[in-house]
């Protein structure tokens, strides 16, 4: 796992919780910001879930089914906030998609250091 990609989608799923709580406190539903957000941090975990993959040819983590669980979950947690936040219909879709960038930007960190305990 490389660092730099770990930080991309922390400064993206930041960036969801951030305009998830604003549409929240503005008492709107989410919008195609929010859409858009979600979808680029979905893109970065899945090319995150690949090159994981991809590395664990050489090196495999110390936990691998645990490792394994953090990054399938991880890659569905934004999927599951944006299918739960397009059926919710009052203001609070932009607090479960504010709770999934947040999980999302935990776990990332959580695999890296799932990673990293190995020496990988």
């Amino acid at each position: 796992m490389q660092t730099p990609l770990v930080v991309a989608i922390t400064v993206v799923a930041a960036f969801v919780v951030v305009v998830g709580l604003a549409s929240t406190l503005a008492r709107r539903r989410i919008g195609l910001v929010h859409l858009a957000a979600a979808a680029v941090l979905e893109v970065l975990l899945l090319v995150q879930a690949v090159l994981a993959l991809v590395a664990m040819d050489d090196d495999t983590p110390a936990d691998t089914p645990t490792f394994l669980g953090y990054l399938s979950g991880v890659v569905l947690i934004p999927v599951a906030g944006v299918l739960w936040a397009r059926t919710e219909l009052t203001r609070w879709a932009g607090t479960v998609l504010a709770v999934a960038g947040a999980a999302t930007g935990v776990m990332v960190w959580r695999l890296l250091e799932l990673w990293e305990a190995t020496g990988a």
